[in-house]
């Protein structure tokens, strides 16, 4: 019951002196506001990023072939190689979400239409109804009328469309050099134009595994990566790609070292080896290079945390200074009706959480305008930043945690600077309080 006189006084003693707890207020609106919409725009851009290059990838954890007995090195894995993987991740009990398998071609494909042509970075063979779920997601210049279906079909970027004037319907001709080193071409009719200018979506193309295979010389059914994608199992994928080696490399599939970053990766590459040799991969080994921008990008917003948390705190000292000094002798007369020196700490603790409770829901709020502004300027006309982007605008990714941990740094640092001078004022010296002269 005392309890709830004390939340009952506090409250009306808050909304009171409001004017007075204006700046303070405004303070710890506009610091949270700040910290949430920079936490929400980094998590955005990161999960933006790996969505990125997972569907560029095809998995969270890769097994990728490369072989080097033909004409150059080709990514590719032979039925051995394919049968041995799945049976390493069934004896493993991986249960992914859902497996792919892929064959890549990244070495000077070419795009022919009304005698101009363009380079493709990459080839990609899919097989259309494993992986319609990719289609559906993709952003369309010009969505297929229909589903992906066949062997006649391409889907290619806006990018190369443009560059030579391809509209859907048309038919091109795709050039790939096969196992042998022989220029192989095929015709295929545009299904569809994706809208992707991310470094990830220029010069790339989508046909079937089965289309690719013929062209570059492969047997039917095989491929030249294996994709597994999982769900909310981020932290084992890591402890997955080990086990996934050690299995292959006991039923003796021959496979590259382990691999931590994007440099180890390119150096096993540049290894000498007969036939087809097997890369076990995540995508941060993938994206090791874009990783550091990534961690550069956590530092800055751990400053920038730290700045408005020092503001937040130095705002709060002063204000809350000032207002406990004024109201000095309308506290000494509470003590003399009776109110103890500990009510009245906890009347000014009260007030002072409120006030923080208040403030952290108008900062939430007032984060979403911040995220607003940030997503209309234009960060698109930097170089490769796309990638972080969704639909050409920063995107921001509100996570729980994220905003408790933020609630919990606001608290933490306004304890002291509310709770000492409250704590000190409530135990000065009566007679002074009563000539309003503060501590």
């Amino acid at each position: 019951m005392k309890l709830l006189t004390l939340v009952s006084l506090a409250v009306r003693y808050l909304s009171r002196y409001k004017r007075r707890y204006f700046f303070l207020f405004l303070a710890l609106v506009v610091g949270f506001a700040v910290i949430t919409a920079i936490t929400a725009v980094k998590e955005g851009m990161t999960d933006m990023l790996y969505r990125t290059a997972q569907s560029h990838y095809a998995g969270d954890l890769i097994a990728l072939g490369l072989d080097h007995g033909g004409v150059g090195s080709m990514f590719r894995l032979g039925q051995k190689e394919i049968d041995a993987i799945l049976a390493a991740a069934e004896q493993l009990n991986l249960t992914p979400d859902r497996i792919v398998m892929r064959t890549n071609f990244m070495n000077e494909a070419a795009v022919y239409y009304n005698g101009n042509m363009a380079r493709l970075k990459y080839v990609n063979g899919v097989d259309w109804d494993a992986e319609a779920g990719l289609f559906n997601s993709f952003n369309y210049e010009a969505k297929p009328e229909k589903s992906l279906e066949g062997d006649e079909a391409i889907v290619i970027s806006s990018p190369i469309a443009h560059y030579l004037g391809i509209r859907q319907g048309d038919s091109l001709i795709l050039e790939v050099k096969n196992y042998l080193g022989q220029k192989n071409t095929g015709s295929f009719v545009v299904a569809g134009i994706i809208e992707d200018k991310t470094i990830f979506g220029y010069f790339k193309s989508y046909i079937s595994r089965n289309a690719l295979n013929e062209l570059l010389g492969f047997n039917a059914g095989e491929c030249s990566a294996i994709g597994f994608f999982f769900t909310d199992k981020k932290a084992d994928i890591d402890r997955n790609k080990v086990l996934l080696q050690w299995v292959l490399e006991d039923s003796g599939i021959h496979t590259a070292a382990t691999m931590r970053n994007r440099s180890d990766f390119e150096a096993e590459q540049a290894m000498e080896w007969d036939g087809i040799n097997v890369f076990i991969l995540t995508l941060e080994i993938y994206l090791s290079d874009v990783d550091d921008l990534l961690k550069a990008m956590d530092i800055l917003s751990y400053l920038l945390f730290a700045m408005m948390l020092v503001i937040v705190f130095v705002s709060a000292l002063v204000t809350y200074k000032l207002i406990l000094f004024e109201r000095s002798q309308e506290l000494g007369t509470m003590l003399v009706l009776g109110f103890q020196e500990k009510d009245i700490t906890w009347i000014l603790g009260i007030e002072a959480a409120c006030l923080v409770v208040i403030s952290v829901i108008a900062g939430f709020l007032f984060s979403f305008v911040l995220v607003k502004i940030l997503s209309v300027l234009p960060f698109s006309d930097i170089s490769g930043f796309e990638m972080f982007m969704k639909d050409g605008k920063l995107f921001a990714l509100y996570r729980f945690e994220n905003i408790l941990i933020n609630t919990l740094a606001i608290f933490v640092v306004l304890l002291p600077a509310l709770g000492i001078p409250a704590f000190n004022v409530s135990r000065g010296f009566l007679s002074q309080m009563l000539k309003g002269n503060g501590e």
